[in-house]
């Protein structure tokens, strides 16, 4: 069983947002990772999906987003994105999820020996207009994610799910790449930034965990391998 992961898919069935105004490499982007996704997924593997999955902005309106990835490959295991605004309450989105999608909210999935956790993050810079409001939103990511991956009793590996990277704008560990080490995270795997953020990205193999950046238009549009599980 081989886990993949893909982020920020940004579909927009119901309202339909071009994705080319970003640049024209998001050209038929869908399409293109379709393509990837059905070539490289079995059925018994698992894809995991960090966030911005749907610019709906209600459940009715993603429900042909989810419908899209429901239909391919491979076990799907998503969390909240900064734009997801169609995610209500967790009991809701769940509620609409296809066979095979599985959201994490303040808990965990466990899957064939190993743990998924997660939670959307947050970003904090210095300059910000509102920095309180965001050092509150921030502080709150925090407790979740504490929630989900104190939920993972017993467990011996643990793969994260984030949407914003766990480092500042520097590319120092942030608070929340300090409570991923209190527990026994192997890989870490996040979205969220986009053009020139891509110029300065922290990943790969940090001090015993490997931390994916994986952005769909980082990943030229196909989904990146990240482990087996035997």
């Amino acid at each position: 069983m081989k886990v993949f992961a893909i982020g920020d898919l940004h579909l927009s069935s119901i309202r339909p947002k071009p994705m080319e105004i970003f640049g024209q490499h998001w050209a038929n982007h869908w399409e293109r990772i379709r393509i990837n996704w059905i070539r490289k997924v079995a059925p018994e593997d698992i894809v995991l999906i960090p966030g911005d999955i749907s610019w709906a902005m209600n459940l009715d309106d993603a429900q042909p987003d989810l419908d899209s990835i429901g239909e391919l490959p491979g076990k799907k295991i998503i969390i909240r994105g900064n734009h997801d605004y169609w995610w209500s309450s967790i009991s809701r989105v769940r509620s609409i999820l296809p066979s095979g999608i599985f959201a994490i909210q303040n808990d965990s999935i466990e899957m064939s020996g190993v743990t998924f956790c997660g939670t959307r993050g947050w970003a904090v810079f210095e300059e910000s207009e509102d920095l309180q409001h965001d050092i509150k939103i921030f502080n709150r990511e925090v407790q979740r994610l504490r929630l989900s991956l104190s939920s993972a009793k017993n467990a011996d590996d643990i793969i994260v799910l984030l949407h914003y990277p766990p480092f500042d704008e520097k590319g120092e560990e942030n608070q929340i790449a300090h409570l991923i080490r209190e527990f026994p995270v192997s890989h870490v795997v996040f979205g969220h930034l986009h053009g020139a953020s891509l110029n300065s990205v922290t990943e790969g193999y940090i001090d015993g965990i490997n931390y994916h950046l994986v952005s769909c238009d980082y990943l030229d549009f196909d989904l990146k391998y990240i482990t087996e599980i035997k």
